[in-house]
């Protein structure tokens, strides 16, 4: 007597495929929102970083033309202009080199910081 007995409570193996293949879009549907909320994070702290290798670089073209300025104007007298185009130059110049040291800095978020990273771990271990 090989009768099967079927249970209403029994899935088939197509219910048990359907129902991997379902929780499989959400596993992807989860690490996609994830990774997308991670770039976010990441490009939200590197913003001010951005704007300010901006400011840097404008103000170094700025400097750039001061110099430029005041040696035509230095030509012109030979003498006192070009001396404040050198000191513009400098002065600019050193601002400029924080300004993009500052950027440089703060662009380095988009690698991750510690407390992320932490939580990246966690989160595998969870899985």
């Amino acid at each position: 007597m090989d009768a099967r007995v079927d249970h209403p409570n029994d899935n088939s193996i197509k219910d048990l495929f359907s129902q991997l293949v379902d929780d499989g879009r959400s596993l992807v549907r989860a690490e996609v929102g994830l990774y997308k909320q991670v770039a976010l994070y990441r490009a939200g702290k590197a913003k001010i970083g951005l704007v300010a290798l901006v400011a840097g670089g404008l103000l170094a073209y700025a400097a750039l033309i001061a110099f430029l300025v005041g040696l035509v104007m230095g030509l012109a007298d030979l003498i006192g202009p070009v001396a404040g185009g050198l000191v513009v130059l400098v002065v600019c110049g050193i601002v400029a080199f924080l300004l993009f040291r500052f950027g440089a800095a703060k662009m380095a978020a988009l690698s991750g910081d510690e407390e992320e990273k932490a939580a990246l771990a966690a989160g595998e271990r969870v899985t």
